[in-house]
């Protein structure tokens, strides 16, 4: 996983959390969050991300052992019953829920703090050779966005995730087993995100593959006068595609049957293009 990646990735979003922003409490039993996984799977999902921490704005962390009864149990569960194969990635920045998850049959570490949060996260990927995602964000869910501000949003958010990309390098993790992500809607205003997905291709640029979160963000609702995440679906689907065309390798998001038919005419089109 990571290196190089041959054809968009599909990313679905399994928060077994009782509060996230738009899925909150629909997964948080086993039974159901099995089910969601095996329809992500034949929805077309390439790697499913759980999650027992809501990271929404304004959100409050949830202890470590929290968040193992929550995700552990699911994890076992999806690999019994759904597959033995596909990539589970575990979303979180503490290194004891990742090692537990890990343990559990997760294979990738999705930590939104770029390991800012907890270094040992970062000593846990080297030491198992899991591949890793870092993301940038400014400050914590509760206070992200409390009047966040840049002068300059892509060249910051670069800066930022070559610091912790040279952190992760340092505590011994293989250059291909990382991967980045600019962190849509953590800790940006409207037009900051407007600005990065302008320039995706500076994040692309990097060498690393690139994970797109856009997933019925916030900022899309303030676009198109929508305050209901569960109708951004088009709206998600068409960053997908924007990112397909600029290069963009894994994107994660609730709906993954739109979002994989998305990807897949964007990529034709752009394969086609050379």
């Amino acid at each position: 996983m990571f290196g190089h990646i041959d054809k968009p990735l599909i990313m679905g979003i399994l928060n077994v959390t009782p509060d996230s922003f738009s899925d909150g409490g629909r997964y948080s039993d086993i039974d159901a969050a099995v089910r969601q996984a095996r329809r992500m799977l034949v929805e077309g999902a390439d790697i499913i991300d759980i999650g027992g921490e809501s990271t929404r704005p304004g959100s409050e962390p949830v202890a470590a052992d929290e968040q193992i009864r929550r995700v552990a149990p699911v994890i076992t569960a999806i690999r019994q019953q759904v597959s033995a194969d596909i990539p589970i990635s575990i979303d979180t920045t503490l290194s004891e829920v990742a090692r537990a998850a890990l343990a559990a049959g997760a294979d990738i570490i999705n930590d939104i703090s770029a390991g800012r949060d907890d270094e040992a996260i970062l000593a846990l990927a080297a030491e198992t050779g899991a591949p890793i995602i870092l993301m940038h964000s400014q400050g914590a869910p509760k206070t992200m966005q409390d009047k966040p501000y840049y002068d300059d949003v892509v060249r910051e958010v670069l800066a930022a995730l070559h610091r912790q990309i040279d952190a992760a390098l340092k505590a011994g993790i293989k250059k291909e087993r990382i991967a980045i992500d600019p962190g849509i809607g953590f800790g940006k205003r409207k037009q900051d995100n407007i600005d990065l997905l302008a320039h995706l291709d500076a994040f692309v640029a990097t060498g690393y593959p690139v994970l797109l979160g856009t997933s019925r963000k916030r900022f899309m609702g303030a676009i198109c006068a929508v305050t209901e995440p569960s109708e951004l679906v088009t709206a998600t689907a068409v960053t997908t595609a924007l990112g397909i065309m600029a290069g963009i390798q894994m994107f994660r998001v609730h709906d993954v049957r739109e979002n994989r038919q998305a990807a897949d005419v964007a990529w034709a089109i752009r394969q086609s293009s050379g």
